[in-house]
């Protein structure tokens, strides 16, 4: 579809350009362009490779980005390639590329949780909690600290959680002695608490800070 009407529109080259031939990815944060390049140039002939780094550390933030000689290339790219690598067609590079990232983070994490919710006795993680218990050497609860070196925005780190059903409450605190962040959030069962903090403790938002998340004690006998 794109192809036909960029060749409809009278400027094909630039849509090529822009919006055809670049395919944006999720991948491992030890890989190199190098470990791009070989993973993608099965697909066609590659312009360039780039990853994309924390501008502070230099470390990896897990996305780079393809760039192919032609959009029959990128496409086939986008559909032979494996799950796992999320792969899209990058925005034109006129666009925030932190923007861009931030929209890419928060469609994929609000498909993950959407696609695996409930109930949460078909998901394997959760009808094993003989292997869940190994994990979390914590008591249980329905409460949960999260704690961010970067400090959060209320209706962002609400609509994140409420992605998992049952949440009660999102209550935002902020050290004004560190600037970092720190928030407690509550939900109507533990299995909900539960699967929040398996999906979401280490989950980086926005892209490149880490969340950490613990349990509460909500008053309650976790033996529930």
């Amino acid at each position: 579809v794109f192809i036909a009407q960029s060749r409809a529109s009278g400027s094909h080259r630039d849509l090529e350009d822009e919006e055809l031939t670049r395919i944006f990815v999720m991948i491992p944060k030890t890989y190199t362009e190098e470990d791009l390049r070989e993973k993608f140039k099965m697909y066609g002939d590659i312009e360039y490779c780039s990853i994309i780094k924390n501008k502070t550390t230099g470390e990896s933030k897990g996305l780079g980005y393809v760039r192919y000689l032609k959009p029959s290339q990128a496409a086939l790219a986008i559909e032979e390639c494996d799950r796992s690598y999320r792969a899209i067609l990058a925005e034109p590079k006129n666009k925030s590329s932190e923007s861009f990232e931030h929209d890419y983070y928060s469609n994929n994490m609000r498909q993950d949780l959407r696609g695996n919710t409930l109930p949460f006795c078909m998901q394997p993680e959760f009808c094993s909690f003989e292997k869940l218990e190994t994990r979390i050497q914590e008591p249980i609860s329905k409460r949960l600290s999260v704690v961010s070196r970067l400090p959060f925005i209320q209706e962002q780190l609400f609509a994140l959680f409420d992605l998992v059903p049952g949440l009660e409450y999102c209550d935002v605190q902020r050290d004004p002695h560190t600037n970092s962040g720190y928030a407690v959030i509550q939900y109507s069962t533990a299995a909900s608490a539960i699967y929040a903090k398996y999906k979401l403790n280490g989950f980086e938002y926005p892209p490149g800070n880490r969340l950490t998340v613990l349990f509460l004690e909500d008053g309650n006998d976790s033996s529930e």
